[in-house]
């Protein structure tokens, strides 16, 4: 197991506006993110070693969907994702929000002491409805104590990425994250994890997830 006690930050845009390219995918947009979201929230909160699942949002209707699977709700703060997440887990350190700028506070040693205090914390997005609990204590063993991700199915985006205990999240998301998390440092899973991997941002990833049997039409998560 890669630490006990993990917390799992889980971001997720409004349902108006997530998933943009799937839009059309379900006669009912909103409904199918929310679908998607609470899949990945569910395993996300059966895998062994995670502690909590946090989403970090600011729709108040994901947020009560959210809550009754089980999760926690932090408010999204941040002027984008990697910043929602960065205040997000200096929320989780009890630091608060870290200043201004992209990398702000990196080095600091008392938020490092903060962050160790408060136990291993990872990002996971919240499209991997598919998601076997399994798979992600894998990963998260996988990681042994480093900071590490891992990538999405094409090898160029990232699914999840993990902060080594003790140290800060520093995400890079964003179109090739994967690369941009592998220059950052964070070393590169090369698990097989399919569901893991799977994200779902095209009605081509959804067909695939559905031909597992998962998000079948007409059927809510």
């Amino acid at each position: 197991m890669y630490a006990p006690g993990v917390t799992v930050l889980v971001p997720l845009k409004p349902l108006a506006e997530a998933k943009s390219r799937l839009r059309g995918a379900a006669a009912r947009h909103e409904d199918l993110v929310l679908d998607i979201a609470r899949a990945t929230v569910s395993a996300a909160l059966a895998a062994e070693g995670v502690a909590r699942v946090l989403v970090v949002t600011r729709d108040s209707r994901a947020a009560a969907a959210l809550r009754a699977c089980g999760a926690g709700v932090l408010p999204d703060e941040g002027r984008n994702l990697n910043d929602a997440l960065r205040r997000a887990a200096a929320a989780v350190a009890g630091s608060g929000a870290p200043p201004g700028g992209t990398h702000a506070g990196a080095g600091d040693p008392r938020r490092r002491r903060l962050a160790a205090a408060a136990g291993p914390v990872v990002a996971l997005p919240a499209d991997v409805p598919a998601l076997r609990p399994a798979e992600l204590s894998e990963a998260l063993a996988a990681a042994a104590g480093r900071r590490a991700f891992v990538p999405d199915a094409a090898g160029v985006g990232t699914v999840l990425l993990v902060a080594a205990p003790g140290d800060l999240l520093d995400p890079r998301f964003g179109p090739g994250s994967a690369s941009a998390h592998e220059r950052s440092g964070a070393l590169r899973l090369a698990g097989a994890w399919p569901t893991l991997r799977r994200d779902v941002d095209t009605a081509a990833d959804l067909a695939v997830v559905r031909g597992w049997g998962v998000l079948r039409e007409g059927v809510t998560a």
